[in-house]
């Protein structure tokens, strides 16, 4: 290697990361030692749940061959409605992914429903931000088919489906019918919410967006569009990016004056923290369960 090459290779290109740094920075695998298995153990789960728990499977939000969603309902008349996004870096996963999150979501008496969607490369995260405001916008006219509150919606995502939720918040969703708060309470767990840095990552050979779209798509930078409580929670053992990213929102949602939590759950990492959701008695299931508790019992 040159000189100028290799200069060039440990020149930063975003805060002090050179790009070999910051390649490493957006790849949790990096960072968790036992992310397949865990990712293996919550599908397994889910699989088994969605053998045995009650559901209504692939109900259909859309008219494209993705534009699915299940929906697991508790057993409260009138209960709040916990719908998430997956995670998968925008590229893998499925609804199927969350599944093993519905016995301890309708445990706490919150019907659940996972969204699925088409993942990149096969569209464009501007399509995908489309299909999941879809989704929405149906479990908000439907959701008194199937014993829910549309006034009472808790959204939340992992990883990219973190991401995906914040974006969510800063629709404008009267244009699409819906009233501009009615997604009533937010909890993203382990995202990035400015894409900025994650344009500059290796993450770039598989998202296209124009620095219009980009910007558009960095929650981070539009707090003040953000109508509803918003709750962060991210892992210990987590990348320092990502760990970076969940404060630096919870600094933008503060500077805005909405209404944040920061959770910092020790020892956990990005894969971890996915399948701790699930765990009632976990501090990411603690925070969901604060968030359906207040839907109920609004002050």
């Amino acid at each position: 290697m040159t000189d100028a090459a290799s200069k060039a290779a440990t020149r930063a290109v975003f805060l002090d990361y050179d790009q070999a740094a910051l390649d490493k920075a957006y790849d949790q695998r990096a960072w968790a030692a036992n992310a397949e298995q865990t990712m293996a153990r919550c599908r397994e789960a889910g699989d088994r749940i969605r053998a045995t728990l009650p559901m209504r499977a692939d109900v259909r939000y859309g008219d494209g061959p993705d534009e699915t969603l299940d929906i697991f309902p508790c057993n409260v008349a009138g209960a709040p409605v916990h719908v998430h996004i997956h995670g998968g870096a925008w590229r893998i996963q499925s609804k199927h992914d969350a599944s093993f999150l519905a016995p301890a979501m309708t445990a706490m008496g919150a019907h659940f429903v996972a969204i699925d969607f088409t993942n990149l490369p096969a569209c464009r995260m501007t399509d995908m931000a489309d299909q999941i405001a879809r989704a929405l916008v149906w479990v908000h006219r439907h959701v008194a088919e199937f014993g829910g509150d549309p006034d009472s919606i808790l959204l939340s995502g992992h990883s990219s489906g973190a991401h995906l939720a914040a974006v969510m918040l800063t629709f404008d969703w009267p244009r699409l019918g819906c009233p501009a708060d009615f997604i009533k309470a937010a909890l993203c767990v382990s995202g990035a919410y400015d894409l900025g840095p994650v344009l500059l990552s290796a993450r770039r050979s598989y998202i296209e967006l124009t620095a219009g779209e980009a910007e558009r798509l960095s929650p981070s930078r539009h707090a003040s569009r953000i109508n509803c409580p918003v709750t962060l929670v991210y892992g210990e053992y987590e990348s320092p990016e990502f760990i970076r990213q969940a404060q630096s929102f919870s600094r933008s949602l503060n500077a805005a004056g909405r209404k944040s939590e920061l959770i910092l759950a020790p020892a956990l990492d990005h894969f971890a923290i996915n399948e701790a959701l699930g765990l009632p008695g976990s501090l990411p299931h603690q925070a969901a369960a604060r968030l359906a508790q207040r839907l109920k019992d609004p002050v």
